[in-house]
């Protein structure tokens, strides 16, 4: 009896590394390098592997490799939302710089949550993710308490102080907010209205927060609790809030700083529906410098993160530990001030 190896008869039945090593001329070792150590492997080979595999519809099994080599090559990233552009960049970056490396990342969105953080990153430590990035530290104790019990490295993103138990790559809120404050203070505003996210389980923005505050203080000033406004980071929130703010008794703001670019638009856009001139008769700031904030009329005064960057460094520190390494402490990044054209010195006698 002749036994035929062709196509047809591997059509009958998945293709394995065999076929692929048997069409290609070469051994299985090779294909198994082609595809896990492919500059190990000579490019006109690699070339010829990865066209029989193609032909064949063949390719490795995760599973064989992770039990072969004793890794998973999966990372796992968890972020606030997804609905964000700044956390999209973070994730695009640690994608990029992981993909070179053949680990696959993971993702989850706790839509500002503890409860789907924690399950989020339980359920990643269930599927063998090798390494984790979170962002903020603000989480329950039980989520760094499932990390260290795995021994996973990890990394916290967007948070930054010098006192953390964990490592951070990121930018100081505190800071950023105080430098805000401090132009506008510069400028000669006095009467401050301020739109953020919700404090509660946000630790940058807790930070956001002390940062205006301890800028006010040291120029003798603080925030009327009637020009606070706290709620959900979205253009409505961010023109209900104006409205609200300028329509409380007086003396009103002639300056409102809000906790991102979303509330800036929003706030903006109120000032403009209310036939206030911005920046004469109000000046705005907002924070991320997002797309539309060049492009929205009056441009809008924020500060930039460097959002891929952030991730960028935080795969480029997970890989360091994955392979051994110590990485070398990551200096808190410094968000760029954005000057555009919704501040100005108060009105006379504003």
């Amino acid at each position: 009896m002749t036994l035929i190896r062709s196509k047809d008869v591997i059509a009958r039945r998945a293709p394995r590394a065999l076929d692929v090593a048997a069409a290609a001329g070469v051994s299985t070792a090779t294909v198994s390098r082609t595809f896990n150590a492919p500059d190990k492997v000579a490019p006109s080979v690699r070339e010829r592997v990865l066209a029989a595999a193609g032909a064949l519809g063949w390719t490795p099994h995760a599973a064989g490799r992770a039990l072969a080599s004793n890794r998973t090559y999966i990372a796992g990233a968890v972020i606030p939302t997804l609905d964000d552009e700044i956390f999209a960049a973070q994730v695009g970056a640690m994608q990029a710089a992981f993909a070179q490396e053949g680990i696959t990342l993971f993702l989850g969105s706790s839509n500002y949550d503890q409860d789907q953080a924690l399950a989020h990153v339980r359920a990643m430590l269930s599927r063998g993710v090798e390494a984790l990035a979170v962002v903020g530290e603000a989480h329950k104790p039980e989520v760094f308490e499932a990390i260290a019990a795995r021994r996973v490295p990890y990394v916290i993103t967007y948070s930054y102080r010098p006192d953390s138990p964990h490592p951070c790559i990121g930018f100081n809120n505190r800071d950023a907010f105080h430098r805000l404050t401090h132009h506008l203070l510069g400028l000669g505003h006095r009467e401050f209205g301020l739109i953020i996210q919700p404090v509660a389980d946000n630790d940058r923005v807790a930070a956001r927060l002390a940062g205006v505050q301890e800028a006010l203080a040291e120029d003798g000033l603080g925030l009327r609790p009637r020009h606070l406004r706290e709620g959900p980071w979205s253009i409505a929130f961010g023109r209900e809030s104006l409205r609200a703010i300028l329509s409380a008794s007086p003396p009103q703001p002639t300056a409102v700083i809000c906790g991102n670019d979303y509330l800036a638009i929003g706030a903006l856009l109120e000032a403009r529906a209310m036939g206030l001139d911005v920046p004469r008769e109000l000046s705005i700031t907002g924070f991320d410098d997002i797309a539309m904030a060049a492009q929205i009329d009056p441009p809008l005064t924020t500060m930039r993160v460097q959002n891929s960057e952030i991730g960028r460094l935080a795969a480029i520190y997970l890989l360091t530990r994955l392979a051994g390494g110590v990485p070398s402490p990551v200096p808190a990044l410094v968000p760029d001030f954005v000057e555009r054209c919704s501040t100005a010195p108060p009105a006379e006698g504003g």
